[in-house]
């Protein structure tokens, strides 16, 4: 890789852990990863191993008690573990994406897939209200799913698993972020 270029990502010693009753748990240790513009890099591990911590550790969005008590992310050469969460939030989505593990449990089952991928839109301010709908079906349409027209009509219970999959892409991708994170995006595929 040439080394002129600057790190897109950067993880140094990173260390994540969980609080339970009897003290933190540590659940990510020493995790250290370079990914550059343009690349696709893949954490390839065993069940448990901690490749969904380190993801959700980028942008700030550990589950329960998860906390990261170590070492350093940067992003684009700034580091993530001492901003705000509102600084995060501008951050997720615009910036960086997350397309998440479980598409049941990340799409709302009220909502219109459509509606959905507009919520993102609108969420990172990418697309004029004019051109709002043309984007969803393209979006849509670049993740894989057919008849975007229909598609972008149905709700998250109308669509395989397969298809949840790729509704998800598509809102991770809305925002265009110059890092998408994929956890286990084809587990549905």
């Amino acid at each position: 890789m040439n080394t002129d270029v600057e790190p897109l990502l950067e993880i140094k010693d990173l260390e994540v852990a969980f609080q339970s009753s009897t003290g933190m748990v540590p659940a990510v240790r020493k995790a250290n990863l370079t990914i550059y513009p343009g690349q696709s890099v893949a954490i390839v591990g065993e069940s448990g191993s901690g490749k969904s911590t380190t993801a959700h550790a980028i942008i700030n969005l550990l589950p329960g008690s998860g906390k990261i008590v170590g070492g350093s992310i940067k992003f684009r050469g700034e580091e993530l573990t001492t901003k705000s969460r509102k600084e995060m939030e501008r951050i997720r989505g615009r910036h960086i994406g997350l397309v998440p593990q479980d598409p049941m449990s990340n799409l709302n089952p009220v909502w219109k897939i459509g509606f959905q991928v507009r919520e993102a839109l609108k969420a990172n301010n990418v697309v004029k209200g004019s051109q709002m709908h043309q984007r969803v079906n393209d979006l849509l349409a670049e993740a894989g799913l057919p008849d975007t027209e229909r598609v972008a009509k149905q709700y998250p219970h109308e669509f395989s698993g397969g298809m949840r999959q790729r509704a998800l892409i598509a809102i991770g991708l809305a925002a265009r972020p110059e890092l998408l994170i994929a956890d286990e995006p084809t587990s549905a595929l």
